[in-house]
């Protein structure tokens, strides 16, 4: 196991135990900082009473339906919309998901979520989207994705179409030309 920190707007600081991949590769890094305001907002909530726990935060299915809320916003951005999946018989499906919770979210709060375009390959995309609470900066949660283009006709991956797979790539260099490496748990690859 290595320590490493993780942290983002600003203030805020996180630390992490993470693990050695099995060739001893370590999986995490630190990132001193992260200027999330050269990325995309794909979505915006006010978190609400009904998102509360038990614990006084929002609980952690919120997180995923407010990635889901961003995702979709972030297809939009290339063209990856119901629009195209209509008149290609195109879905998405996602593969892998890795979430990390970095500061807790409370109900009142405004959060606003960001998204990062890293690679794909010919069927599917990777993806960070970034959770930041309005009010103090504080990066609140990452998450990373794999997705999946699926034929709908046969619910099988198939080919990014044009011009999907062109703008995506568009994303990826504009956001490969950052000054800071997105964080990613190193196990997730398109």
């Amino acid at each position: 196991m290595k320590l490493d920190s993780i942290s983002g707007g600003g203030t805020f600081q996180a630390t992490h135990i993470r693990p050695t991949s099995p060739q001893g590769i370590t999986v995490a890094h630190s990132v001193p900082d992260l200027d999330l305001s050269l990325l995309p907002v794909t979505h915006r909530e006010l978190i609400p009473e009904s998102y509360r726990d038990r614990m006084g935060h929002m609980n952690v299915s919120w997180y995923i339906h407010l990635f889901n809320g961003a995702l979709r916003g972030f297809y939009e951005l290339f063209g990856f919309n119901r629009s195209y999946m209509e008149a290609t018989e195109s879905g998405v499906f996602a593969l892998e998901c890795h979430i990390r919770y970095l500061s807790e979210v409370k109900v009142g709060q405004r959060v606003t979520l960001r998204s990062r375009a890293i690679a794909r390959t010919e069927k599917r995309l990777h993806l960070v989207l970034f959770m930041e609470i309005d009010d103090s900066g504080a990066l609140a949660s990452t998450c990373e994705y794999v997705v999946a283009h699926i034929d709908m006709k046969v619910r099988r991956m198939s080919p990014i179409l044009e011009p999907v797979a062109s703008r995506f790539d568009e994303l990826v260099a504009e956001h490969q030309a950052l000054d800071w490496d997105a964080p990613m748990c190193g196990s997730i690859r398109p």
